[in-house]
């Protein structure tokens, strides 16, 4: 089979490899504007249930990219200055350029072809091929042209938020709140290597208008929030990686993911919010299933079919907990009344996925002290 993938990120890369690997036979080129080490995240985060999707598809890289990770079992939640510690959730962090590049080195290792630094302003050249794959972000090229049969929605969130890094290292998936006078701002961090967390910092409700933030350069908003979080970072900068800029975060869907011999993966295909650290996942998880669903040397067309009838609902059922815990965080100032202990509990339960009973399996300790306010509270 001849394969054109536009884009290599974790969707196109993962998926190259993993049909090269089901034949060597298939001709795969990854086409990708960027360069080999040009990312503007930092770290990504996983679960382990994601980790075990890795090791059954594809056991090499699963252990590069496990020697690499970060790895903990507790959320954090920062709430008036006290920390509360929610055990038993198996979370790993990486870079995401350390991440791509292990992906890129399999590729190559299994023969794909990846063109760097090849921008695509026209998707005709690579529609001459037995499939052509758009994993090219959530402002997809590929989406765009075909965007009558695909069908796509796209919905800004209301927040403003910006992806930073920092030195002081947070050990586990932190959660913070910090009041200012311009209003109230979450933090989400992690670390993803031995030196370097990740560090997003999100604006509730007008927050950044009233903070001035779009008047300020990097240096000035960089100062103004580590001036928010001077108790959290202990003294550490933030870090921008010369790249500043404030985003709302954009629910993409699609009514259809499959057009002729056209697909979409990842990110082109639909988003999750990074409150629940899926976008990843999701990546990775669509080129596992679009690698099985082609498997076999049935007809292309079948393959792409079996893929959207089987993978949709699930991505349906992920993007609905994605959404719960946008709009929990987008309406987080009405939460903060709320003393530590339930408000971990709500954010703990806010995208409906765990419930009592599994964060009671998870932290018997937290539970007893959950019930505890609650008795004491009645």
């Amino acid at each position: 089979m001849r394969i054109h993938i536009v884009g290599a990120g974790p969707a196109g890369l993962y998926f190259a490899l993993l049909m090269k690997q089901q034949d060597p036979a298939h001709r795969i080129t990854v086409i990708e504007r960027d360069g080999p080490d040009d990312t503007y995240g930092w770290g990504i985060v996983f679960s382990g249930r994601t980790l075990s999707s890795f090791a059954e598809a594809d056991p090499a890289s699963h252990a590069a990219i496990t020697a690499a990770f970060e790895a903990w079992d507790n959320v954090d939640i920062v709430h008036r200055g006290e920390k509360i510690s929610v055990r038993g959730n198996r979370f790993s962090g990486i870079s995401r350029v350390a991440f791509l590049n292990i992906l890129q080195r399999r590729c190559l290792d299994l023969g794909v072809e990846i063109r760097f630094r090849t921008p695509v302003d026209d998707v005709a050249p690579w529609r001459e091929a037995d499939l052509l794959v758009g994993a090219d972000g959530a402002n997809s090229l590929v989406r765009r042209t075909f965007a009558d049969a695909f069908g796509p929605t796209l919905e800004a969130g209301r927040n403003k938020y910006i992806w930073l890094g920092t030195h002081r290292l947070f050990h586990g998936l932190t959660l913070t709140f910090r009041e200012s006078e311009a209003g109230l701002f979450a933090a989400h961090s992690y670390k993803f290597s031995p030196t370097t967390s990740t560090f997003i910092v999100e604006c509730v409700g007008d927050t950044f208008e009233r903070g001035g933030f779009e008047r300020l350069g990097e240096p000035e908003t960089l100062a103004a929030l580590e001036r928010v979080f001077a108790a959290d970072l202990a003294g550490e900068p933030l870090l921008s990686n010369n790249f500043v800029r404030w985003l709302q975060f954009t629910i993409v869907k699609n009514r259809r993911w499959v057009h002729d011999n056209v697909v979409l993966l990842g990110d082109a295909l639909h988003t999750a919010h990074f409150s629940i650290g899926s976008g990843t996942k999701l990546a990775v998880e669509d080129a596992i299933a679009l690698s099985r669903a082609l498997a076999g040397g049935g007809a292309v067309r079948e393959g792409l079919a079996a893929f959207e009838r089987d993978r949709k609902p699930v991505v349906d059922r992920l993007q609905a907990a994605a959404q719960s815990s946008l709009s929990w965080f987008e309406n987080a100032r009405t939460r903060m009344h709320l003393d530590p202990i339930p408000l971990a509990h709500e954010l703990m339960t806010r995208s409906e996925r765990i419930d009592d009973a599994k964060l009671r399996e998870r932290d018997p300790e937290f539970m007893r002290r959950y019930d505890a306010w609650r008795t004491e509270r009645a």
